[in-house]
C-alpha cells in the first residue's frame, strides 16, 4: 500500500475534530487532519530534547505527501491551516500532555 493510500484510508477511518472541542492524544496514536482537499495524519513521540510532532499531510489521492516534524517543549503550541480554510488545527503541550483543537485562526 503507497504513503498516499494509508494517508487517506487513516484520514477517513479517524473522526475529524469538531470546532472548539480539545482532545488529548497519547504517543503514537495518530488522529486524522482534514481541511478539504489537504489531509492527513498527525502524532507524536517522547523524545530526551521534547515531544516529537509529525504530520503527514497530502492534497487528495494524487497529491504529493509531506512530512512536518516539530519539537515542542511544555507550553509551546503548532498550527497548520491552509488559505482556503477557516480556522486551524492546533496541536499544544501543556506538562506532560498534548491537546489537539480547531481553532479560528492562527496566532501569531
Amino acid at each position: 500500500m503507497s504513503i498516499r493510500s494509508m494517508l487517506v484510508a487513516a484520514a477517513f477511518a479517524l473522526a475529524s475534530l469538531e470546532p472548539a472541542r480539545a482532545d488529548g492524544l497519547r504517543p503514537i496514536d495518530a488522529m486524522g487532519i482534514d481541511f478539504g482537499e489537504v489531509s492527513g495524519v498527525a502524532y507524536y513521540t517522547v523524545e530526551r530534547d521534547g515531544f516529537h510532532i509529525v504530520a503527514t499531510l497530502a492534497q487528495g489521492i494524487t497529491g504529493t505527501p509531506i512530512r512536518v516534524v516539530c519539537v515542542l517543549a511544555p507550553g509551546q503550541r503548532v498550527a497548520f491551516s491552509t488559505p482556503h480554510q477557516l480556522g486551524a488545527l492546533e496541536i499544544s503541550r501543556n506538562a506532560d500532555s498534548v491537546l489537539v483543537r480547531k481553532v479560528k485562526s492562527v496566532a501569531n
